[in-house]
């Protein structure tokens, strides 16, 4: 079977860990690169075996050895260059965020839809092994009935005006960066707790900090009311290194998450601790996978190759889901980003 041939969409250190994926996936190779210059294209390229290269995101759109697009620019161009690929045809991986907004997710999932292509936010953790045993633990029941999700991803950053990290134009602060994740396994938790792919929270409060010059949220915090009572705590900052882990709560035990976002890049064992109600010590479930971003790359060209019109490990409905618990978490700070309404993030 011939493998899946990959175009990349910017040049950044996300893309990068991306092609070395592509590069150790079964079932994809990397046909192009696309950058808004042609030397750095062309290092791009040199660095990861890459044949092709073009001097502008449209060119490698527009070009016909590709197959599917990953979208590896920076939040704002999500949605104006996922659109532009898939209606060139083209399946897209398009980083996390999906967009900057709910609005925006909608726009690009109807166009998705409309041509017939397979659309992924590219949530890397979502296709790991690791994820589906957390996720078999649940609904197995051997945690009994969940009440409590903790998690967090957070790290910290100087201020440097000119990163995008702390740039409003460019989409910068924790919640759209990192914060996106907790609140995706959160609402993943509650969805195998109650049978279900993922469950959307019913209501979400927050809180959160501003940097004075630049204006991004540098910590934050929500809590998650999910429909039948369980709740999550989730967190996340740039300006702030917290625990970034996960602990899951129930009547008969809990488990921590000691890396649940961030797994081995290239391969490896991961570990999960489960606290069984009145046993000690923890129990260790040791996870071995292969590469992370290969993992995902696999997993796409898998559901491309099957035709489906989503990837099961992160589907676009679940998207639009987290897009809009992450409206909810910016509104109820008061967080909005150029372009978008003052009442909040877009609804």
């Amino acid at each position: 079977m011939e493998k899946l041939r990959w175009g990349i969409l910017g040049t950044g250190r996300i893309a990068g860990l991306f092609a070395r994926g592509v590069r150790a996936s079964e079932k994809g190779r990397l046909a192009a690169v696309g950058s808004r210059a042609q030397a750095t294209a062309e290092a791009f390229a040199s660095e990861h075996g890459v044949g092709r290269t073009h001097n502008s995101y449209q060119a490698l759109i527009e070009d016909s050895s590709v197959q599917a697009v990953y979208v590896g620019t920076p939040h704002p161009t999500h949605a104006d260059l996922a659109i532009r690929a898939v209606e060139a045809g083209k399946h897209v991986l398009c980083e996390k965020p999906l967009t900057m907004n709910l609005e925006e997710a909608r726009r690009v999932a109807a166009a998705a839809r409309a041509h017939g292509v397979l659309l992924m936010e590219a949530f890397m953790y979502r296709c790991h092994p690791q994820t589906a045993k957390i996720v078999e633990l649940v609904k197995g029941g051997v945690l009994g009935r969940i009440g409590l999700v903790q998690a967090t991803f957070s790290f910290r950053r100087d201020f440097v005006p000119s990163q995008r990290l702390w740039s409003k134009k460019l989409g910068g602060g924790g919640i759209l960066d990192v914060g996106c994740y907790p609140v995706s396994l959160a609402r993943l938790v509650a969805g195998a707790a109650s049978g279900k792919p993922f469950v959307d929270p019913a209501a979400v409060n927050g809180a959160g900090e501003f940097h004075l010059e630049s204006g991004v949220d540098t910590v934050a915090a929500a809590t998650l009311q999910f429909p039948g009572g369980l709740i999550a705590q989730v967190s996340c900052g740039i300006a702030l290194q917290q625990d970034s882990a996960a602990r899951i709560y129930g009547t008969e035990g809990w488990l921590h998450v000691p890396s649940p976002f961030v797994l081995p890049f290239d391969g490896g064992k991961s570990s999960l601790w489960l606290h069984r109600k009145g046993a000690a010590p923890p129990e260790e479930i040791v996870v071995e996978a292969g590469p992370l971003y290969g993992i995902e790359a696999d997993a796409f060209a898998s559901a491309a190759e099957a035709g489906l019109k989503d990837v099961p490990a992160m589907s676009v409905d679940d998207s639009l889901g987290n897009m809009a618990a992450l409206d909810r978490w910016r509104a109820a700070i008061g967080l909005t980003y150029p372009g978008e309404r003052e009442e909040g993030a877009g609804q």
